[in-house]
């Protein structure tokens, strides 16, 4: 899996660093930083839940 970014819909409001810190970081300018783009078999959950709790449906899990 792979965790795809569209910047151009990303507003920064930092859910899916709530949800996964240890795969995605908002930088100081307001973009955002995916940290790990291929999310290890511990990591899934936790993606999938970022991806879902953004508000812009910026982050899609894609088959890798």
């Amino acid at each position: 899996m792979r965790i795809e970014l569209d910047e151009g819909k990303c507003c920064g409001l930092g859910m899916c660093e709530a949800e996964a810190p240890d795969l995605f970081e908002v930088q100081d300018d307001g973009s955002l930083a995916v940290l790990n783009a291929r999310p290890g078999p511990e990591q899934l959950e936790r993606a999938r839940a970022a991806c879902s709790a953004c508000p812009a449906g910026a982050l899609q899990l894609v088959e890798a």
